[in-house]
């Protein structure tokens, strides 16, 4: 139930049309977004011209919970199992699955994920970070950061039962390697 101070906002940002028209693009900000062609449709990118390279991404994220729950993790007492297991097992599917979750990457025959978690018992979190690699025309970025949602995704749900506030931080992109761009890290925070 939306509260009355709200239902009108709720209202209009639902039914004006305008809100959901996207402003016309100029063809410079189109041509530098790849997934977009000439007349701003959206698709898929053309990598068979590119040059099959070593490509290395890595991602990490965390997730942040009551200490109770992180000790039940810790202690391997969750009602559901192992969780960092599970976890590492699901982040490591979720790299493979990546082209059938995300519309516009390429499935992408990745030749090594590791995914490892490390509790950080002080801020009462589970960092994850995942590394995929691949030997190929396309980078692996996307696969990394899906590898690590995913991997926390399954911390939460294993352990929503005994903490439904936990809450993710910090997934992004930490480095990738190889490329017709070349190396890039993230700076650091």
């Amino acid at each position: 139930m939306i509260p009355a101070v709200g239902r009108e906002f709720f209202s209009d940002a639902i039914c004006s049309s305008q809100r959901f028209h996207l402003p016309r693009t100029s063809e410079s900000s189109v041509s530098q977004l790849s997934h977009f062609d000439q007349s701003g449709q959206a698709h898929m990118v053309d990598v068979g011209e590119k040059q099959e390279t070593h490509r290395v991404a890595v991602a990490g994220g965390r997730i942040a919970m009551q200490p109770s729950t992180l000790a039940l993790i810790l202690e391997g007492t969750a009602s559901k199992g192992d969780v960092l297991g599970i976890a590492r097992i699901a982040a490591i599917q979720a790299a493979k699955r990546t082209g059938d979750l995300i519309p516009l990457c390429h499935p992408i025959a990745l030749t090594r994920v590791a995914v490892e978690f490390e509790a950080d018992r002080a801020a009462s979190a589970i960092d994850c970070q995942a590394t995929v690699e691949t030997f190929g025309r396309t980078g692996v970025e996307m696969e990394a950061l899906t590898a690590v949602t995913v991997g926390l995704l399954t911390i939460y749900d294993m352990c929503k039962a005994v903490d439904r506030g936990m809450h993710f931080e910090g997934v992004r992109l930490l480095q990738k390697k190889g490329g017709r761009s070349g190396d890039w890290a993230a700076p650091a925070r």
